[in-house]
């Protein structure tokens, strides 16, 4: 009876992990950020029939890399996410960071194979829609297709935006939009506009917004000091986003 009391809790933890696994679409919290929005409930219902939900990535593991057979598209569950390229010299850049909600591997359509690298940046999960399904349902649904283009726009629009942040900014201008960009990201979803991890390293930041990674560990410092942000490790506090916010130019 003993070993059976011991063993209890293991099946607690079990039970929940397959019910989080299990949510459909219609009870997930990132309902209104994902393709399903404007579905009606049979709709959502079809298209839960085709999502793989995956179990954990840990940390640094590979969702997939570049020239691997284009097969799914990816929604971040949990977790967060990066992509990198590896450029001709053998060095990557990194070219986006992915939170919850958001599509992973749009670029792969076209060619039909991955353009980049994606590994979690922390424990995370995913929602796995196989495209060849994804297309088949699609043709009952007009509506799915429009989120789909609509998703594509987005990409299509934060790759300009990307190309002018490196391009045009200083280097305080481009951190100040890279965290007010975060800030947006994480109110939409629920959580603190001014309060949140930043799971990339600081490596990952100089890398993505084209800078030294002494230069971002630099400007940080300065916005402290000017209390608009305050750093507790990975945690990052937004005391002055307005300041922030003409700060980006």
């Amino acid at each position: 009876m003993a070993e059976l009391v011991n063993v209890m809790p293991l099946f607690n933890d079990l039970a929940k992990i397959e019910h989080e696994h299990r949510v459909a679409c219609q009870d997930c919290s990132l309902f209104r950020l994902c393709l399903p929005l404007g579905l009606q409930n049979s709709d959502l219902a079809q298209l839960d029939t085709i999502i793989k939900r995956s179990q954990s990535y840990k940390r640094a593991h590979t969702l997939f890399s570049t020239g691997n057979e284009f097969k799914s598209l990816y929604v971040v569950r949990s977790g967060s996410f990066k992509t990198t390229i590896s450029a001709v010299n053998g060095r990557e850049q990194v070219t986006g960071f992915y939170f919850p909600g958001e599509f992973i591997g749009l670029d792969a359509i076209h060619q039909q194979s991955y353009q980049s690298n994606a590994k979690a940046l922390e424990t995370s999960s995913v929602c796995e829609l196989p495209f060849e399904n994804l297309q088949d349902i699609g043709k009952q649904m007009p509506q799915l297709q429009i989120q789909l283009l609509t998703r594509l726009s987005k990409e299509l629009s934060s790759d300009k935006n990307l190309m002018l942040l490196l391009g045009k900014k200083t280097a305080d201008e481009k951190i100040a939009t890279f965290l007010l960009s975060l800030s947006k990201r994480f109110h939409d979803r629920g959580f603190s506009a001014t309060e949140f991890q930043l799971t990339m390293s600081r490596s990952d930041i100089a890398n993505h917004l084209g800078l030294a990674v002494e230069t971002v560990s630099r400007v940080m410092s300065r916005f402290q000091e000017d209390g608009l942000i305050e750093i507790n490790g990975k945690a990052i506090s937004l005391l002055n986003t307005t300041a922030i916010n003409v700060m980006c130019g």
